[in-house]
């Protein structure tokens, strides 16, 4: 901004603050060691920490104490905002990652809680972030871009001010955050209580006589579906284009996502070698190689013919079945439990059958109560998928207020001003007389050579 604020002043961090303090430590004192894991990636959320003795951190360790902060200066986790103002320590001493910057408020006037909100705020990270020096995978913020940093320093009370109604404030969003974040997980149980309630006949809104289930019949997989298959992998290789094939990854979110990673087969491949999983429009997707198990989709007619992988098995409906209904009857899960602890496989791997596939179980209606159906929950998914994508912008809007009120406060829009406030060009003008007045450690001589 062009003009600052009546009473701010600007600076530094490093004019403000002590970078990296040292301690020196009684030691036989207990300090709370805060590894990298344990700090938040949220603004409000203390660190947690750990016991651990001094002696045994205090050579390799950043050191710091209640009130300092402390942030990530590697990446990731530079990026994904960890950092937090620390309290809460046993005898108030602290240790951690050696990848954490500490800053240390030079004086009483510089509150600690507005020093985190400046490091929070979308100008520090996207600066930090285009800063990072390193190797990929090992890059850091340079000490020298922390330094430099400009702030916008408001008054002494004002920055209390702005300290308070953020911690107010952000803690209606983190409020509104936890409600909106929920709603996904319910929305997943509301789709699974559909499926169960229609497969169980519970979704018929005819006069035909179905509520109990009486015209309904069990059958096995393979008696009902005209075919159920898995497929393989050709020995002929992949080609740049032919006939699709698809792996588990295809399967996203319930759909078929082929523009992920895609591979294809020749036409002599996919009608030779693959020709018993050659797969069509309509038929039904599932893979059998976990986890996780139970990724289903009903392939899309983009292509007349398509063809899988051995870690999926295709089901086929039958004159007695549809897509739709083998579909909700895959996804309801029922027939994967029932086997899931027969299931074999190593390291961590699980495998259902082809057999075992092939004798699924589906309670079958007659065909015009599938349909009614199959239509009445695509209905209510379409509901729930709409309000899920309500959700999702909402929660856009739910991050981007931290910032927009962080931008606010360093307008200095957020809370009123009170001329009376002392200017923190004094509050500089004290620091700097503060920091003269200590003297500098002499430099010490070099030993004369012999």
């Amino acid at each position: 901004m062009s003009k600052l604020p009546a009473g701010w002043a600007g600076t530094t961090l490093s004019e403000i603050c002590a970078m990296g303090p040292k301690s020196d430590w009684e030691d036989s004192i207990e300090v709370g060691f805060v590894p990298m894991s344990h700090a938040p990636t949220t603004f409000r959320n203390a660190v947690r920490y750990e016991i651990r003795p001094w002696h045994v951190v205090k050579k390799a360790y950043t050191h710091f104490e209640n009130g300092d902060v402390i942030f990530a200066k590697v990446t990731p986790c530079f990026e994904n905002g960890k950092a937090a103002l620390v309290s809460g320590l046993p005898n108030g001493a602290g240790a951690g990652s050696s990848e954490f910057y500490v800053l240390r408020p030079l004086d009483a006037g510089i509150s600690a809680e507005y020093l985190l909100a400046v490091i929070r705020s979308a100008p520090f990270l996207q600066g930090g972030e285009e800063s990072m020096t390193g190797a990929v995978g090992l890059r850091r913020v340079p000490r020298a871009f922390v330094e430099r940093f400009r702030v916008l320093l408001p008054p002494e009370q004002e920055q209390k001010r702005i300290a308070r109604e953020l911690n107010t404030l952000l803690a209606q969003i983190d409020t509104l955050k936890a409600r909106i974040d929920a709603i996904p997980a319910l929305l997943k149980r509301l789709r699974r209580a559909l499926v169960h309630d229609a497969l169980a006949g519970k979704l018929i809104t005819t006069s035909q006589d179905v509520q109990d289930g009486s015209t309904w019949l069990r059958l096995r997989a393979e008696d009902v579906c005209d075919k159920v298959q898995s497929g393989g992998t050709p020995k002929e290789g992949f080609t740049e284009s032919g006939v699709p094939f698809l792996k588990v990854y295809n399967i996203v979110n319930g759909v078929i996502n082929f523009d992920y990673r895609p591979q294809h087969i020749a036409d002599d491949v996919h009608h030779g070698s693959c020709r018993k999983s050659i797969t069509r429009p309509g038929d039904v997707l599932m893979n059998i190689v976990g986890p996780p198990l139970g990724k289903i989709a009903v392939v899309t007619s983009d292509h007349p013919e398509w063809n899988i992988n051995q870690a999926i098995t295709l089901f086929r409906p039958g004159r007695l079945i549809t897509s739709g209904w083998i579909h909700l009857s895959l996804l309801e899960g029922t027939n994967i439990r029932d086997v899931s602890h027969q299931t074999k496989g190593s390291a961590g791997q699980v495998n259902i059958s082809l057999s075992q596939c092939r004798n699924f179980i589906f309670t079958v209606p007659p065909i015009e109560v599938q349909n009614e159906v199959v239509l009445r929950v695509e209905q209510l998914f379409a509901v729930a998928d709409h309000l899920e994508a309500k959700v999702a912008t909402a929660k856009e809007r739910i991050d981007a207020l931290t910032q927009s009120l962080l931008a606010k406060a360093f307008r200095g829009e957020l809370v009123p001003q009170d001329p009376s406030d002392e200017p923190a060009s004094v509050l500089l003008e004290r620091i700097r007389a503060q920091r003269a007045a200590v003297p500098k450690p002499k430099r010490g001589r070099k030993a004369a050579s012999n």
